[in-house]
């Protein structure tokens, strides 16, 4: 199904693509408001939504009770930070044999996986490394 052109879509996900800190749908709202201040946040949820769906970006669960979003749809492992709650991308080699030997004794099918690091982030480590 075609979906319509939208520039607030478009400029949504140009913020999105200039990110690497996972904002959340509060973080993008307050960020697109400045370029279109009459944008409810109920159109950037729904615009978020869409391109989620569409595979054009990444919706993230980490646990803290909002969804993160980025735009980098390539495989890649996340670290959340317990202290500053900071979702950073992991630069590391692939995990994907996890998914290979979660298959050996399963009978069903499994298409993928999601794996989370978690600890302490750089900046949280250097103000208090306790």
């Amino acid at each position: 199904m075609a979906v319509k052109y939208s520039r607030q879509r478009e400029v949504i996900k140009d913020f999105l693509c200039t990110r690497k800190d996972h904002p959340t749908a509060d973080m993008v709202y307050m960020n697109v408001r400045q370029q279109y201040p009459n944008i409810s946040l109920g159109t950037v949820y729904r615009n978020l939504t869409l391109l989620t769906e569409r595979g054009e970006i990444r919706k993230i669960s980490v646990g803290d009770g909002v969804d993160h979003f980025d735009a980098d749809t390539s495989p890649h492992n996340h670290f959340i930070c317990k202290r500053c709650g900071s979702v950073i991308d992991l630069e590391m080699e692939s995990i994907e044999h996890i998914s290979e030997s979660a298959r050996q004794n399963f009978d069903g099918y499994i298409e993928g996986h999601v794996t989370y690091f978690y600890g302490l982030c750089g900046d949280c480590c250097k103000t208090d490394p306790s």
